[in-house]
């Protein structure tokens, strides 16, 4: 493991300070978190799935790594040399506006993609259709399940493993077949699904603090 920040470590243990059930996860959070910030360290990205109030978590977090969640991600001197060199007059309103992103993907929205493929091949691959054709080794899946069997995010991951890629999964206490799949398995201690993804939100902001705070802090 790269050595990463204390600060950005220790996210977690305000997390776990406020969700003190959480306790049971700390190593798996720690270990999310350190398998994140090589991703990014590395240059790669992440990429994330799930279904119904999994899928809107998907979403979610790509909001909050593409852009400022909760600190200033000001342009580099590099990138603000080179809109001043290509478009001059709005160079000053990019750099203003734009905020330094961690690339993150979400494979639920691709609606054309998703309903082709489902109606002409399998439904259940789209997820891993998009990781064949997106991912590279050293990319993250993040796969979240509250009952760790769904069947289009267990094949997402396996996939991902195919390419070479990293894969968290955030589930439930049971973990399902998930758990044994991944590289990191984050199982909050709940097994009902409306109390696993009451959790499951603090878990990804703190995720997401965590490399934010490691990149930009």
């Amino acid at each position: 493991m790269s050595i990463i920040k204390e600060k950005t470590i220790s996210s977690v243990d305000e997390l776990i300070a406020r969700y003190p059930a959480l306790t049971v996860c700390r190593q798996d959070l720690c270990a999310a978190v350190e398998l994140l910030c090589e991703c990014y360290h590395a240059g790669h990205k992440l990429i994330t799935c799930g279904n119904g109030g999994s899928a809107s978590d998907a979403e979610h977090i790509v909001g909050e790594l593409m852009k400022g969640f909760l600190l200033p991600r000001k342009l580099d001197a590099g990138m603000q040399k080179k809109l001043e060199e290509i478009c001059p007059d709005e160079a000053a309103y990019f750099m203003e506006n734009l905020q330094d992103a961690l690339p993150a993907i979400s494979l639920v929205n691709e609606t054309a993609l998703n309903t082709a493929f489902a109606n002409d091949q399998a439904p259940d691959l789209s997820f891993a259709q998009q990781v064949l054709g997106l991912g590279n080794a050293g990319d993250v899946l993040l796969g979240i399940t509250t009952s760790g069997n769904s069947t289009n995010v267990l094949y997402a991951v396996q996939m991902a493993k195919a390419k070479g890629m990293k894969t968290i999964s955030l589930t439930g206490k049971q973990g399902g077949k998930i758990k044994g799949m991944t590289d990191v398995s984050i199982c909050v201690p709940e097994d009902e699904t409306y109390r696993i993804q009451e959790y499951h939100l603090p878990v990804y902001h703190m995720l997401c603090i965590a490399v934010e705070q490691e990149f930009f802090g």
